[in-house]
């Protein structure tokens, strides 16, 4: 393993001969794969920034405490990463194509996790204190910015350089303004299930969607297959959105690495939450006055009664149904690329347990 100042047992030109999972294997597989593959290459690459930021980022990546010591906390599930390595295979691309643009989407996504957690003010994330909680906000605001500078140059490497390169910006902008209008919901009473829906699939869905065109353009994919990938992944990214907030209310702290109704205790205006403010039920009248006046989201009581409203007001029903949707759409993108099913079952696959999934 490497530490914050040592070199690790693989590189990055290594990563591509891990172990190839057989067609029919199941997603935790394929994310134990794309893991597999990616973490030598961020490794490698981390490895070059100044030594301050890498402390940092290696932090937030779990791969060592405060002081560069190793641990192993792991830097998340590797969805976007899974999802690169997949749409390459999926167009037929030798085994370990795409690890470079790969661990870019991870950088950049965990760039935007990095400034998120200041935004937000979050405490927890992967089940230890965030980043700006240990290094102080400027420190994780320029690890932030170090991770986005390093995602630019290793999209490069994967061949492609123009349209993978604009592929990945478009993503950013996308995901920045999702923020921006993320950040501007907090201030309004009212903000309709569009308006929200439009926000995800730019904070979400825009680098799900540029995850997939990268694994495409890496493995050479023409033109219409690539946007097939791309719109198969922000479809998806829209229904992992929907999971992800429905957890942001309900999840097992456990599994999901924050605290219960971390969302709610943040008035957080996500998609449940929004569906049930729209409702024009009595329990989303109140759940709005809980929202504009209640100084007491910080109690036990008073977060497990918000989330009642919230179900009660039916926006986990119509949350869980949208997420569905969504998913029919993502496969009906997939269906679209004319692919062979034996290459895009991967996919497939991956793509129903995020859209299920309980952490």
């Amino acid at each position: 393993m490497r530490t914050a100042g040592g070199r690790g047992t693989k590189t990055a030109t290594e990563a591509g001969t891990a172990a190839v999972p057989a067609g029919g294997a199941g997603p935790e597989t394929w994310l134990r794969h794309a893991r597999d593959v990616t973490d030598p290459v961020l490794r490698e690459a981390v490895l070059g920034l100044h030594p301050q930021a890498r402390v940092v980022v290696g932090y937030h990546l779990g791969w060592w405490d405060a002081k560069g010591r190793p641990v192993s906390a792991g830097w998340g599930k590797a969805v976007r990463p899974a999802l690169t390595l997949l749409a390459a295979r999926a167009v037929g691309a030798r085994p370990g194509t795409g690890g470079s643009s790969a661990a870019a989407v991870q950088l950049a996504h965990d760039s935007s996790l990095l400034h998120d957690d200041i935004i937000d003010q979050d405490g927890t994330r992967r089940h230890r204190p965030t980043a700006w909680r240990v290094f102080g906000i400027a420190g994780a605001l320029l690890a932030g910015d170090a991770m986005l500078a390093l995602a630019v140059s290793l999209v490069q490497a994967d061949g492609r350089g123009t349209p993978a390169g604009a592929a990945l910006n478009e993503a950013v902008q996308q995901f920045i303004g999702g923020q921006f209008e993320d950040i501007g919901f907090e201030e309004r009473v009212e903000v309709s299930l569009t308006e929200c829906t439009t926000m995800a699939a730019r904070k979400t869905g825009a680098l799900m969607g540029a995850a997939c065109r990268l694994g495409a353009l890496a493995g050479d994919a023409d033109e219409p297959r690539a946007a097939g990938l791309d719109a198969f992944g922000r479809s998806l990214g829209l229904a992992f959105q929907h999971v992800d907030d429905l957890l942001g209310i309900w999840g097992d702290p456990e599994t999901t690495g924050k605290p219960a109704g971390a969302d709610l205790h943040a008035r957080k205006k996500s998609l449940p939450v929004v569906a049930a403010l729209g409702s024009g039920t009595p329990e989303g009248a109140e759940l709005a006055a809980l929202y504009a006046r209640d100084p007491s989201l910080d109690e036990t009581e008073t977060l497990q009664h918000a989330a009642d409203l919230v179900e009660r007001a039916g926006g986990r029903r119509r949350s869980a149904g949208l997420a569905r949707r969504h998913l029919s759409e993502a496969l009906d993108h997939l269906n679209g690329t004319g692919l062979p099913a034996s290459d895009t079952r991967p996919l497939r696959t991956l793509a129903e347990w995020l859209a299920g999934r309980d952490h």
